[in-house]
């Protein structure tokens, strides 16, 4: 039976979490890898992904509490205290790969020394200053993470970075904050005591530490063991500690959806809007009225403006493809690759070459995208759009969420992956992305060079097989 001890102090809370506790009376499955939707199926199971979505996602709390030996041994499985004792003595550094630090009068302490991480220091500040071990995304290490985060990509279309927290009993690492993810926390080991409270900044878009005498009652109150899985909304107020008396606490956090709302959509796709539709709208050439820059009162102007972009919202009624000037690349180039024993054969294309006659089929769908963008190679007056295939086969797990400014090694730094085609493959390319298997033949080109040209470019990039 799952535990009791979720505590839901305030109840007149508009968004409170339902399910105080899910009384899975069934058997939990094990977590199912056949698909990324699948995964996170059974990842949120007893319930349902349309529930989830409908009444928690970017809303409230969901609490899963399990007495499941499965669900308790796997979560242990992703990440223990003997994992970072391995670590340790392979190489690790501080500040890139680990912070040590503790909540000292509301605010984060850093206790971090300098140059690689030594087990036996690690231990004593661990022992004798009740610090918290902040493990940097630990996925670059274990290959069980590897596999779950690579999936959760493929499934939320998003980048999905991890943490790993260890706090000694009688202790509390970080102050209540709020985060701009949305969080997915696994207890792996020992209990932990949390707290959300009501945000003051629903869906926010940065990491913010507040005060706890602003932050008011919490909203749930509640102990994680392992096994047990919490989701929160990006923008929920929350702090957990050890109790004590007891062992220390593990817990792996899951992140994702940073800068990925409408309005980031927004800003990413408006300048390719923009310059397309300047081709041939007139009114969107006119100069600006005269000394606009310098105005101080520009009603006039915001009307004309408020004009201009309500016919740009006209254009986009219908239209198939919006150029990302970012947010796609972004993604492909530093999402995780496919979790493989080995990934040396995505570096080779095997198999049959293709031929005109030859049946194809897109593999590693979720690894790969489509967009249009104006020619890398084009003057910046021209600008002739082209197609681009962009894919994350070759991406290095070991920089994955890392950022440059905590890359140690230069020349791991993300780099994009693809294909460039003319406009014209545009029709062709969406046959193979839409069709389970499709003959060379058959794609919507305008001769049979192109046809096999453009398959065989896709099988030397290892994204389809011949049948």
């Amino acid at each position: 039976m799952p535990k009791k001890g979720l505590k839901t102090t305030e109840r007149d809370d508009p968004v409170p979490c339902k399910q105080a506790r899910l009384q899975a009376a069934c058997t939990l499955p094990s977590l199912n890898f056949e698909s990324p939707a699948s995964l996170f199926s059974s990842l949120i199971f007893p319930i349902s992904c349309e529930e989830f979505f409908q009444h928690y996602w970017e809303k409230k709390p969901l609490l899963i509490q399990r007495d499941d030996h499965n669900m308790s041994a796997f979560y242990q499985a992703l990440f223990q205290v003997t994992d970072l004792k391995a670590l340790c003595s392979q190489g690790i550094y501080y500040g890139r790969d680990l912070n040590v630090c503790r909540c000292v009068n509301g605010k984060k302490k850093i206790l971090n020394k300098e140059g690689k991480v030594s087990y036996g220091q690690l231990k004593k500040d661990f022992d004798q200053k009740k610090a918290t071990i902040q493990f940097h995304q630990p996925q670059r290490f274990k290959d069980q993470l590897w596999q779950l985060q690579a999936q959760l990509e493929c499934f939320f279309g998003s980048l999905v970075g991890s943490n790993v927290y260890i706090t000694p009993p009688a202790a509390q690492g970080l102050p209540p904050h709020y985060d701009d993810v949305e969080v997915f926390i696994f207890q792996l080991e020992g209990q932990k005591h949390w707290r959300l409270y009501r945000p003051t900044v629903p869906l926010a878009r940065e990491y913010n530490v507040e005060s706890e005498s602003c932050i008011g009652n919490p909203t749930h109150e509640f102990m994680l063991k392992p096994g047990d899985f919490l989701y929160f909304p990006r923008g929920t107020i929350h702090q957990a500690d050890t109790p004590a008396g007891g062992l220390h606490a593990t817990h792996l956090t899951i992140s994702t959806y940073q800068n990925s709302s409408w309005g980031d959509f927004i800003l990413d796709v408006i300048p390719g809007l923009v310059f397309d539709a300047m081709k041939d709208v007139l009114e969107l050439r006119r100069g600006v009225p005269r000394q606009l820059l310098m105005q101080v009162d520009t009603e006039e102007s915001s009307q004309r403006l408020g004009g201009l972009l309500r016919s740009l919202a006209d254009r986009l009624e219908g239209k198939k493809e919006l150029q990302s000037s970012f947010m796609k690349k972004d993604f492909i180039m530093n999402r995780l690759p496919p979790f493989l024993i080995s990934d040396h054969s995505l570096l080779v294309p095997g198999g049959k070459v293709p031929q005109l006659e030859s049946k194809i089929k897109l593999q590693f769908k979720d690894y790969a995208l489509i967009t249009l963008e104006p020619s890398q190679v084009s003057s910046e007056e021209s600008r002739e759009m082209m197609v681009y295939v962009y894919h994350s086969l070759k991406n290095s797990r070991e920089t994955h969420m890392m950022g440059l400014e905590k890359s140690h090694l230069s020349e791991n730094a993300p780099e994009v992956h693809g294909l460039r085609f003319p406009l014209s493959h545009l029709e062709a390319l969406r046959q193979i992305w839409d069709c389970d298997v499709i003959c060379v033949k058959d794609l919507k080109l305008n001769t049979d060079s192109n046809k096999q040209s453009l398959a065989l470019a896709l099988w030397a990039e290892s994204l389809i097989q011949v049948l």
